[in-house]
């Protein structure tokens, strides 16, 4: 996916895991280093049920996980989004329903 080796990205795959791509440290709560598999990218695991957390190991797959999380405009906000829009969560302040555009 991305060309140049010192970024980082992340994709969130549709219905599974998130690919990480680059030179990213993985780090437990308490600071150690997870090994990183060798390779291009890694998978993490998204829907919480993987033998090998963090790291995906395609249980997904049998769980039927389809969360459909994809990034989207503020003027395709559904009814659910604007019911909630003025709740603030820990990723979201009140005052602004998406994050802003970079």
């Amino acid at each position: 996916m991305p060309e140049e080796h010192d970024q980082v990205t992340i994709l969130v795959r549709r219905n599974g895991p998130y690919r990480v791509y680059g030179p990213a440290k993985l780090v437990d709560g308490d600071g150690n280093e997870f090994e990183i598999p060798p390779g291009d990218w890694y998978t993490l695991c998204r829907c919480g049920h993987s033998e090998i957390k963090p790291f995906c190991d395609s249980t997904h797959k049998r769980m039927d996980f389809k969360p459909e999380t994809c990034v989207r405009m503020e003027n395709e906000m559904s009814d659910s989004d604007l019911s909630r829009e003025g709740s603030p969560t820990p990723d979201r302040p009140s005052s602004t329903p998406f994050p802003p555009s970079r």
